[in-house]
């Protein structure tokens, strides 16, 4: 699909407010909200826009702990991959899982609500997951930049 000016417009009006009422967008990128309807649905069904969601801060609930967890996998056994991400999957607590070449295979992103919560998760569910060769874990202490926002 081809995204044109007018939905870059869109885009970037979304990406600035992301609550914003149909009304108030159209009215802001320049279009009728009939127009406005049709783009947003074109651009859907094109994976352009993946999701229109409530983000929320974790912290403010509570959760006090993020960990990117990493693994090398062992690979010696048929479907190690995809049995590990399906486990790594069921874990509540990841809140992403990413996927990678070279000496690291996988990274987990582990939130917690202290370091005695952590540990069960890590001992009870992580060292659980299948086929793990090695694993390294890399504790946050801060985020200095956090945004999905594109530069449209």
């Amino acid at each position: 699909m081809q995204v044109d000016d007018i939905d870059r417009r869109i885009l970037r009006q979304m990406q600035a407010d992301p609550g914003l009422a149909r009304a108030a967008l159209a009215e802001r990128a320049g279009v009728t909200a009939a127009s406005l309807w049709r783009r947003i649905e074109r651009m859907r069904e094109a994976g352009i826009i993946r999701a229109e969601e409530a983000v929320i801060d974790w912290r403010k609930l509570g959760w006090e702990i993020e960990v990117s967890v990493r693994f090398t996998l062992d690979k010696t056994q048929p479907g190690f991959f995809d049995e590990f991400l399906d486990a790594a999957r069921k874990v509540p607590e990841v809140t992403e899982i990413q996927t990678f070449l070279g000496q690291v295979d996988v990274r987990l992103n582990v939130i917690a609500r202290d370091m005695a919560h952590y540990q069960e998760i890590y001992r009870e569910r992580i060292l659980a997951l299948p086929h793990i060769a090695d694993t390294d874990a890399l504790m946050l202490i801060s985020t200095l930049k956090d945004t999905a926002e594109l530069p449209l």
